[in-house]
């Protein structure tokens, strides 16, 4: 099993998204986000599974819901959480 590692701009947002979700969703919005991000680095972590590259070097990309997508990195014993980017956000300015 790998060891996750988020960084403080993941942490970051990760809660803005939240916040996000409870102002504009609904309470079953969010918990279904906090499910699905749960779900996918178990996923990570456990398999050898590796999703659709980025634009960016050795980076990789995962819807976690519709509005927002996940980038992450994988070596071999380290999931690295980059990026949890609201993808209604212009994907131009993303800084990985």
């Amino acid at each position: 099993m790998k060891q996750v590692f988020w960084s403080e701009l993941t942490k970051k947002d990760y809660w803005n998204n939240i916040e996000y979700l409870e102002n504009e969703w609904t309470i079953s919005g969010v918990y279904n986000f906090v499910y699905r991000v749960d779900e996918l680095i178990n996923l990570l972590t456990k398999s050898n599974v590796t999703f659709k590259a980025s634009l960016y070097k050795d980076t990789f990309q995962i819807p976690v819901i519709k509005q927002i997508t996940l980038f992450y990195k994988t070596n071999n014993n380290t999931l690295t959480l980059l990026r949890f980017w609201n993808n209604y956000n212009d994907l131009s300015k993303l800084k990985i």
